[in-house]
């Protein structure tokens, strides 16, 4: 692990174009490498992208373990590169949406893009900020994991084991949260969401912790581009959180999915997003 680490450092101290093509063939090198992975992400693109055909699918799989594998090597820039190489590396796109509201309550929506890291460290240039994380087992990744993530200095983390008191108090502090809810986490605190077309269990959290700090909810999603990254925030939600916690819940999804379909190869793919079944239906992933 170690190692492994000081690999990406090496890794980190090369030209950005060598470091993205290295990270590219890792991807390819794993998709190769990992079937449990590659059938898990497989699944998923069908079921979110049936009207696509068979050979498509296949070319974004492979698209989408390259995209993973970049973005794992350009963690090294994060990570111990200066703040004018994260600078370059990450662009802010219409951040005054949430330079408007800096002074009260927001949650910043991070849905789960492989660029998720990117933006929420390159955010910490520019505003202080709240983030939940979930610790590591083992105790040298967990503290090297939550030193990088703080390594300017300007990050609150919450683990995710203490629960949603000091969310809050983050919160009224007015600290932005940088949040991810778009996870499976089982029937706890969830409802069941559609998500392209198939039920998801989708935790509640975001309306609910809107609803107890007063807070307003800002998305901001960061895609890989041929050039490095671009967090673009999207308005602050009107009329959110409603007095419906599963229309809420609705609301964050189909705005995820819209997301989605504009950088297919770029979410998450390779998590199990939908492991958590309603009773009596059949798990898709056996």
């Amino acid at each position: 692990m170690r190692f492994g680490l000081f690999l990406l450092w090496l890794l980190s101290r090369l030209p950005w174009p060598l470091v993205r093509g290295i990270g590219k063939m890792i991807g390819l090198f794993f998709y190769l490498v990992s079937p449990h992975r590659r059938r898990i992400a497989r699944i998923n693109l069908r079921l979110c992208f049936p009207e696509v055909s068979e050979k498509q699918r296949r070319r974004l799989l492979r698209e989408h373990f390259m995209a993973t594998g970049r973005s794992l090597i350009e963690r090294g820039i994060l990570w111990w590169s200066s703040e004018a190489a994260v600078r370059r590396l990450v662009r802010l796109e219409d951040l005054e949406h949430l330079q408007a509201h800096i002074g009260r309550p927001i949650i910043v929506l991070a849905p789960h893009f492989v660029g998720l890291d990117m933006g929420g460290l390159r955010l910490t240039l520019e505003v202080e900020v709240a983030s939940v994380y979930g610790p590591q087992r083992n105790q040298f990744m967990d503290s090297f994991i939550k030193r990088a993530r703080n390594r300017f200095g300007r990050t609150r983390l919450i683990s995710r084991k203490d629960g949603p008191r000091p969310i809050i108090t983050a919160l009224r502090d007015n600290l932005p949260l940088y949040y991810l809810p778009d996870q499976d986490f089982g029937r706890r605190n969830a409802v069941f969401a559609p998500f392209f077309g198939h039920l998801a269990s989708t935790v509640t959290a975001l309306p609910r912790i809107a609803q107890m700090a007063g807070a307003i909810v800002i998305p901001c999603v960061t895609y890989q581009t041929p050039k490095g990254y671009v967090a673009r925030f999207y308005p602050a939600w009107e009329n959110y959180p409603s007095d419906d916690v599963d229309a809420d819940t609705r609301r964050m999804n189909a705005f995820i999915e819209t997301c989605v379909r504009e950088a297919p190869a770029q979410y998450y793919w390779l998590h199990r997003r939908f492991k958590t079944r309603p009773e009596g239906e059949a798990s898709f992933y056996r």
